[in-house]
């Protein structure tokens, strides 16, 4: 299993809207790949404009899937967001 917990900066004033697409976005994902097994964004106490992803997929093909589907997948949300995104990529030790 693979983890990524990525980090994202919403555009000043941008994040009601943002939470708004990512109500519609992340049941989408989860439902078109069958490969992400979990997929959370969380906001961040005392950060407001920071959105943190919790994700775990089933393989390396569950992630390349998930990775050539965000422009189409996160087309809503992408325009909310500052340039960059911090990308940690975890693998279970137990």
């Amino acid at each position: 299993m693979i983890t990524l917990v990525a980090t994202v900066k919403v555009k000043e004033g941008k994040m009601d809207e943002a939470v708004k697409a990512l109500k519609e976005i992340v049941p989408k994902i989860k439902e078109a790949e069958p490969g992400c097994l979990v997929y959370i964004p969380h906001t961040v106490r005392g950060q407001d404009n920071t959105i943190i992803f919790y994700e775990k997929y089933r393989d390396k093909e569950a992630l390349k899937v998930h990775s050539g589907n965000i422009p189409k997948s996160l087309e809503k949300l992408l325009p909310l967001l500052e340039p960059g995104m911090d990308v940690k990529t975890c693998y279970e030790i137990i």
